[in-house]
């Protein structure tokens, strides 16, 4: 190609300025375009080819910092949904302390469920609080819903709940739940003293006949006994029957609290349990 460019510079030089070329100038010229045409187009291939190459690679560049991009969009979508939905837990544990402050003279120290024992035989909750916060045994534990149960072993830094789902009408060591109906207190009573394992529901028996209580009524404890404090949501009527011996009611009672997704708690700190003493 070289020559073919030296050889045709050489015949412009000859040339100058004639205005018709000789025959051989003619055939030299027309094999010079023709080489070059041929040499041209696999040039230009090769030459886009590399382009095309060029740009893949900063296709792959941009594919990986997109893919980059991503990964952390997907990361901080579930970052930032992990926060609202803490956000709106504490929300309504706020509200719900607010709430029961104005009901109530109570402490609530919350706390985290750190390990379940479903063992039907030592069916415990553990959470992350103890004596060093100021827990004492028998102090009850609920949720921004309804009654969990009451501490039964205090540790230094945990303790352990008893949940009310080992209620047991048989047991001895069962501490039965003093109850009466929310908006009539002082015409309903009665007392929460078993639990079904297998239909999940709480039984309320020792209800007069004239008790104002019925269906889709809030069972809360009504204070007596002095180990349940006053104001605890136990849970909803879901029926009612006659007794065994006929004087008296029996109710079925839904559980307010949800046992199934104990995330957090609440222990309720009375003045008593501060100070120590039991009011009579």
């Amino acid at each position: 190609m070289i020559v073919f460019i030296l050889f045709v510079a050489v015949m412009g030089f000859s040339i100058g300025d004639r205005k018709k070329l000789t025959w051989p100038e003619y055939f030299a010229l027309d094999t010079t375009g023709f080489f070059q045409q041929w040499l041209y187009r696999p040039a230009g291939y090769i030459s886009d080819m590399f382009k095309d190459f060029s740009h893949m690679r900063e296709v792959y560049k941009e594919n990986e910092q997109l893919r980059i991009a991503a990964a952390a969009y997907a990361r901080d979508s579930i970052k930032y949904n992990f926060m609202e939905s803490e956000l709106k837990q504490l929300q309504d544990d706020l509200h719900f302390t607010e709430r029961q402050k104005q009901l109530n003279n109570y402490k609530y120290l919350i706390a985290q469920v750190v390990a379940v024992n479903n063992d039907p035989y030592d069916e415990t909750i553990r959470i992350n609080l103890g004596s060093r916060d100021g827990i004492k045994p028998n102090m009850v534990v609920v949720t921004n819903k309804g009654l969990v149960g009451l501490t039964s072993r205090v540790d230094p830094f945990f303790s352990s709940v008893m949940p009310i789902t080992k209620l047991n009408v048989n047991s001895t060591d069962t501490k039965q739940i003093a109850a009466t109906v929310l908006g009539k207190e002082k015409e309903s009573f009665g007392i929460v003293d078993n639990y079904d394992t297998e239909t999940g529901k709480l039984s309320m028996s020792k209800i007069s006949e004239t008790d104002p209580l019925k269906k889709g009524d809030t069972i809360i404890t009504s204070g007596l006994g002095n180990v349940f404090p006053r104001g605890m949501v136990i849970g909803t009527v879901d029926s009612s029957q006659v007794g065994d011996f006929g004087l008296t009611y029996t109710a079925t009672i839904t559980p307010a609290a949800d046992f199934d997704h104990l995330t957090e708690v609440f222990v309720v700190q009375t003045p008593e349990s501060e100070t120590g003493e039991v009011t009579p």
